[in-house]
């Protein structure tokens, strides 16, 4: 005995589409993104120092052993143009413009702040500052060419 089986035709196996979604791939950059801008912009908050995420230090690198040493304003007057000096006392009177009188324990001399050098720091005759700068000496002057000033 003869069965005739009528096989029905199956449709074509769908190819998948090689289409994608856009949305999971712009979900995962714009999280990148916004992790990438918060670590900068912490970064930028603390200096480059401070912490974030469970309490890590995060440090911009550098030498972390001492500075260079303190030379008083009757060292610095002897000190040859362009030599690098760090000096510690009081910033006692503003002469005008950028000029200022600085004072330690051996004396004054004068000093040029840039305006940009303060960073938004306040100081007063009664301040203790740190002073890092260059000589700079001319025929029959003497002054202090400053680089960075910090409050202490």
């Amino acid at each position: 005995m003869t069965h005739n089986i009528e096989i029905s035709r199956l449709s074509p196996v769908t190819r998948p589409s090689r289409r994608f979604s856009l949305v999971p791939a712009a979900l995962t950059a714009s999280l990148a993104l916004l992790l990438t801008l918060g670590a900068a912009n912490a970064l930028a908050n603390n200096g480059g120092g401070g912490y974030i995420q469970n309490n890590a230090p995060v440090h911009a690198g550098g030498y972390t052993g001492p500075g260079p040493s303190v030379t008083t304003v009757e060292q610095a007057k002897n000190m040859r143009d362009d030599t690098h000096v760090t000096l510690r006392g009081y910033i006692v009177q503003h002469l005008g413009g950028e000029h200022y009188l600085f004072k330690d324990d051996t004396g004054t001399v004068n000093v040029d702040i840039d305006h940009k050098r303060w960073q938004g720091q306040t100081v007063g005759p009664n301040d203790l500052v740190e002073i890092y700068g260059e000589v700079d000496k001319d025929w029959n002057k003497l002054d202090i060419d400053v680089d960075r000033l910090i409050k202490r």
